[in-house]
């Protein structure tokens, strides 16, 4: 009996992805373990692994498709016996999920937190319908060819296609005549709204811009950051802190630490808001339509700028960790976050954020709330500053400005207000959060 491969959940959140890669054909012989695809989600490129054993029958998404709905039938594959060329592409797809993913590097997670999965097994669902033409007739093709053709404005349904049994592919829509075309200029969004998915021509020439399709963590970067901005209410506090100190503890570890360990500013920063929020526990606190989340631990998100649009991954119960433990963490974290290769729960689960653009001459701003966490720091840039001492004097030291954003439904501006106390505590006088 023919087993359907399905796209695999990777994450809890994901709703699609991109077959990036297949990496065995028809005919094909696979067995348990055997990695057979690479799929690009939001934030990561993982490999698809085989959990069963026969040979590839038939392949259903081409190669580089984009939003493929998860549980849609990606291949088939047949039992021993089985004749390959019998098999079609079944109209619902009943049984389980046939693959699951590995992910590269994968980290341990803490003890204390249960990871999220992998992969999650799910229960198969009716493959997405095919395109339906003008007429109401049925029109095969391929995602990527139906993202295209949206795109172009181009009518499917006026496209001839060569792939196998007349299906249109992605070089079928890219050599489609531009008579096949008709205007559209804006979509309706699921509210009703109104949103334009194309420049108006009247503004810019056609000739004058580059369009740039939106990726996958494009979209879900939009999509998560409107939502934020339009749906929490927010509000800035912002102090002042004195850098002096912690340079100097900073410049003495480093010249005692071993080869190889060398402590940042901004890990210092993850071991102060960690111990921040273990002294204002109401402040490591989510909302939720069913109450107010008080987080146990401190999971530090720190935003990492990598192309096509940025990643947090997470330092889990930093409260409890050492300096070094941390810079070691943060710049392996770092380093596959910009190779793509983090697990879903090196990047989700965290309690707090910092965004730190102080390296780039920034002198403050203002970040926006990565839901569900309930408070996000914007570190600005530590600079020589005139101070006016306790005995009126005018001195000069290096000050930092920082910003945090929190989500009013859960903390109030009291609250913020204690956090940064103690925040700053520990920045100025580092030798505390040893205590």
């Amino acid at each position: 009996m023919p087993i359907n491969i399905t796209m695999p959940a990777l994450s809890p959140t994901m709703e699609e992805g991109t077959l990036a890669k297949w990496l065995v054909k028809p005919g094909d012989a696979v067995g348990p373990g055997d990695v057979i695809a690479e799929i690009e989600t939001d934030k990561a490129t993982m490999e698809v692994e085989a959990v069963d054993e026969g040979r590839i029958a038939k392949i259903f998404v081409d190669e580089g498709s984009e939003g493929v709905k998860v549980n849609s039938v990606i291949a088939v594959l047949a039992e021993e016996g089985e004749d390959l060329d019998a098999i079609e592409a079944p109209a619902a797809a009943p049984a389980p999920t046939k693959v699951e993913a590995k992910v590269e590097a994968e980290a341990p997670a803490a003890a204390n937190t249960p990871a999220a999965p992998a992969a999650t097994p799910v229960t198969q669902t009716p493959s997405a319908p095919a395109a339906a033409a003008s007429n109401g007739s049925r029109v095969f093709a391929s995602p990527l060819a139906k993202r295209i053709a949206a795109e172009k404005g181009l009518d499917l349904s006026t496209i001839q296609g060569t792939g196998p049994r007349g299906r249109i592919v992605k070089a079928d829509v890219i050599n489609a005549k531009p008579g096949a075309s008709k205007a559209t200029a804006s979509a309706a969004s699921p509210d009703g709204l109104i949103m334009p998915q194309v420049l108006d021509d009247r503004v810019y020439a056609p000739d004058s811009y580059e369009l740039k399709p939106l990726d996958g963590m494009s979209k879900t970067v939009a999509r998560r950051l409107t939502e934020s901005f339009m749906q929490i209410p927010h509000f800035p506090l912002n102090v002042d802190i004195k850098l002096d100190k912690l340079l100097s503890a900073r410049k003495a570890i480093n010249e005692a630490a071993p080869e190889g360990v060398k402590i940042s500013v901004n890990d210092f920063l993850i071991k102060a808001s960690a111990m921040a929020l273990m002294a204002e526990p109401d402040c490591n606190a989510s909302y939720t339509d069913n109450g107010f989340a008080y987080h146990n631990s401190a999971h530090i998100s720190v935003a990492v700028a990598i192309d096509g649009g940025l990643i947090t991954p997470v330092i889990r119960d930093a409260q409890t960790k050492g300096l070094a433990q941390i810079s070691a963490e943060m710049k392996d974290l770092a380093k596959r976050a910009r190779e793509r290769k983090l697990a879903p729960q090196e990047y989700m689960g965290g309690t707090f954020s910092i965004s730190n653009l102080g390296m780039f001459g920034i002198k403050s701003f203002a970040s926006i709330i990565n839901p569900p966490e309930g408070m996000i720091m914007s570190v600005g840039a530590g600079e020589k500053r005139p101070v006016v001492g306790s005995d009126g004097q005018l001195t000069a030291a290096n000050i930092m400005t920082v910003t945090l954003t929190c989500d009013h439904r859960v903390i109030g501006g009291a609250e913020g207000a204690k956090w940064l106390q103690a925040f700053k505590k520990y920045v100025e006088a580092p030798e505390s959060m040893l205590l």
